[in-house]
């Protein structure tokens, strides 16, 4: 499965925003340009495995739950990006997403 860089550049980002940190002052702590950094949140430039353990380190947050979402509790896994997706939708949009997600369940 590859890796969704637009899912990992937003979780580090609000992981990012949670620390009360700009761009400006983790990218002086990593050494690394503020517009490097923003490609990194929007998804644009790849993250490698080094770079990540260092921006996780500096976040005190874990790299699964950069990766994959992973939550210390398994059955909330994905959730808090469902509801960030789910935030701005429509009442009509969340009923047609409900429903297809239903259909899918149930086959």
């Amino acid at each position: 499965m590859a890796l969704d860089y637009k899912i990992i550049g937003k979780r580090l980002k609000k992981a990012r925003l949670d620390k009360n940190l700009t761009q400006e002052q983790l990218s002086e702590k990593l050494e690394i340009s503020i517009p490097f950094l923003s490609r990194i949140e929007t998804g644009s430039s790849p993250v490698n495995l080094k770079r990540l353990n260092q921006i996780c380190s500096l976040l005190d947050i874990s790299e699964s739950s950069i990766l994959n979402g992973a939550s210390k509790e398994p059955n909330k896994y994905l959730i808090n990006d469902f509801n960030e997706l789910f935030k701005n939708c429509s009442p009509d949009k969340l009923k047609l997403v409900y429903d297809v997600a239903k259909l899918i369940i149930e086959q």
